[in-house]
C-alpha cells in the first residue's frame, strides 16, 4: 500500500507547490532548517552502545511544550534526542528552549519516499515519536522496514478522520501497521483507535497538555510590570492601585481579531478602562492583524515594534498585540476573561483551553472546538467555561463575568479544579514509552 502512497504522493506535491511556496513567503520564518524539508539533516554518527536516540516530531508550539516534559524523562534515563517540528514557530521555539537539551533540533522533512528516505539514513533513530495525529505513511513506512517501535503520544482522531478511515480501513490499516504503540488523550480517542487497530497496544493517558508546569506564576509586582509594559498602567499609578480589567484573545485566527475589538468597543461602555490583549496563533500574521485594526478604528501597539525600539508602550493604550511567540502564558496571567481561537464560525478546529483553565481563568469560546471536544465539554459542564455561539455574542456572554468579581472567581476556581483532577498523563505515558524502549 505505501506504492500507492508514494504515486499519488508526487502529483499533489507538484500541485501543491505553488500554495506552498506562497505560504512560506506570506508567513515568512520559513528559510532557518529550509534543506531540512528536503531530508538533509547533518549526518549523525550512531549513538554510544546502550543509548537509545529517539526522534520526536511534534508539529508546532503546542506540542513542543507538551513534549517538554517526556524530552526531561528520556534525557534522565540516558537518551538521546532528536526533536523536529513542522512550523517556523515550533522551529524557532525547538531551538531557544532545547538546543542544549536535544542532539539536534531540525524541521520534519516532506513526507516523500526521497526525502523521508534520506533523513532516516542521516538521523538514524532507534524510536520515534509522534504526537496526536501526525500519521505520515512514509515515516512510519521508514521505521516500520527498520523495525523500530513507533510511539502515538497524546492520539486524537477527530469524527470525521475517524469515518474516514473507516470507509478505507482496508487501505490504511497497512499503512499504519508500523505504529506500535497508541497512548490515548480522552476515552474517545481510545475507543477509536481500538476500534481501527483492535490488535494494536492501546492505552488511555490523558492529555499531556493539561501536564503543563503553571510555574513561575507572576506575583503582582510582575503582573504590574507587564501591564505597564503594555500601556495599561501609569508608571506613576500608586503601586497598591488594582489593575485594570483586562480581556485576552489567546491564539486568535482571521476574523476573531476584529471581531474581539468589536467586542472590547461595547464592552467598553460598562467596563471603564478595560483593556485588550490580542495573541494571534500565528505571529507573522502580525501585518494583517494591524490592518484588521486599522480598519476597526484603532491603531494597533505590537510587541515587537515596541522591543526593537527598546520602549513600552505609550500610557493609556487599551488594545495590545502580543505578536510574539512562547509568551501566551505570562499574557494569559494577566487576564480576568480568555477567549480561545480558531472557534468562532468560520472556524471549527478550536485551540487549547487547557492553559486558560490552568491559570484558573473564566473560559470563553466559540462553537468550533472539534480539536478539543472533550476538554471543552467538561469545562462547560463545570462551570468553568461558555460557549459563545458567535462574533455578535461576544459583549453579550462576557458582560456579565467581566462585571462581577464573584462569578469570574467562581469560574476560575472550577477551571482550576478540572485542572488539577486531568493531571498525570506524563508519568502514564512515560511508563508505556518506557517499557517499550526495554522490550
Amino acid at each position: 500500500m505505501i506504492w500507492l502512497y508514494r504515486i499519488c504522493f508526487l502529483p499533489a506535491l507538484v500541485v501543491a507547490l505553488p500554495y506552498y511556496a506562497w505560504r512560506m513567503w506570506r508567513r515568512g520564518g520559513y528559510r532557518s532548517g529550509f534543506l531540512h524539508r528536503f531530508g538533509l539533516f547533518r549526518k549523525l554518527p550512531a549513538p554510544a552502545p546502550g543509548v537509545n536516540r529517539i526522534w520526536i516530531q511534534a508539529v508546532s508550539v503546542g506540542e513542543l511544550l507538551a513534549a517538554a516534559p517526556l524530552i526531561d524523562r528520556l534525557r534522565g534515563a540516558g537518551h538521546e534526542v532528536i526533536l523536529t517540528t513542522t512550523t517556523s514557530t515550533g522551529f524557532a521555539l525547538a531551538r531557544r528552549r532545547h538546543a542544549g537539551d536535544v542532539t539536534l533540533t531540525g524541521v520534519f522533512p516532506l513526507d516523500f519516499w526521497p526525502t523521508s528516505a534520506l533523513a532516516w539514513r542521516r538521523l538514524r533513530p532507534d524510536a520515534a515519536i509522534l504526537f496526536e495525529s501526525e500519521l505520515w505513511p512514509e515515516h512510519l513506512h521508514q521505521a516500520g522496514r527498520r523495525g523500530i517501535p513507533v510511539f502515538l503520544v497524546n492520539a486524537r482522531l477527530s469524527e470525521r478522520s475517524f469515518n474516514r478511515y473507516l470507509r478505507l480501513r482496508a487501505l490504511a490499516r497497512p499503512l499504519l501497521r508500523p505504529l506500535t504503540t497508541v497512548l490515548a488523550a480522552s476515552p474517545t480517542d481510545e475507543e477509536r483507535h481500538r476500534c481501527l487497530r483492535p490488535r494494536a497496544a492501546v492505552h488511555l493517558t490523558g492529555n499531556l497538555k493539561v501536564d503543563f508546569d503553571p510555574e513561575p506564576r507572576l506575583d503582582d509586582a510582575a503582573k504590574r510590570s507587564l501591564a505597564t509594559e503594555c500601556g495599561f498602567v501609569d508608571d506613576a499609578s500608586p503601586s497598591g492601585a488594582p489593575l485594570p480589567p483586562i480581556l485576552l484573545g489567546a491564539s486568535t485566527w482571521p476574523g476573531e481579531e476584529a471581531a474581539l475589538v468589536e467586542a472590547w468597543k461595547q464592552l467598553s461602555t460598562e467596563n471603564p478602562g478595560l483593556c485588550l490583549i490580542l495573541v494571534p496563533r500565528h505571529a507573522e500574521r502580525r501585518r494583517e492583524v494591524a490592518a484588521d485594526l486599522r480598519a476597526a478604528g484603532v491603531e494597533p501597539v505590537l510587541r515587537t515594534e515596541l522591543r526593537a525600539e527598546s520602549r513600552p508602550a505609550p500610557a493609556g493604550t487599551r488594545v495590545y498585540v502580543a505578536d510574539t511567540t512562547g509568551e501566551l502564558r505570562r499574557f494569559t496571567q494577566l487576564a480576568d476573561a480568555v477567549f480561545v481561537g480558531k472557534s468562532l464560525p468560520p472556524h471549527v478546529q478550536g485551540q487549547t483551553p487547557i492553559e486558560a483553565a490552568g491559570y484558573g481563568k473564566p473560559v470563553f469560546f466559540g462553537p468550533g472546538m472539534k480539536e478539543f471536544s472533550d476538554i471543552a465539554a467538561a469545562l462547560v459542564r463545570e462551570g468553568a467555561a461558555e460557549v459563545v455561539p458567535d462574533a455578535a455574542q461576544l459583549a453579550p456572554r462576557i458582560a456579565p463575568v467581566l462585571g462581577d468579581a464573584e462569578a469570574r472567581a467562581r469560574r476560575g476556581a472550577a477551571a482550576r479544579r478540572w485542572f488539577e483532577a486531568n493531571r498525570g498523563a506524563v508519568d502514564r505515558a512515560w511508563k508505556h514509552i518506557r517499557a517499550g524502549l526495554e522490550a
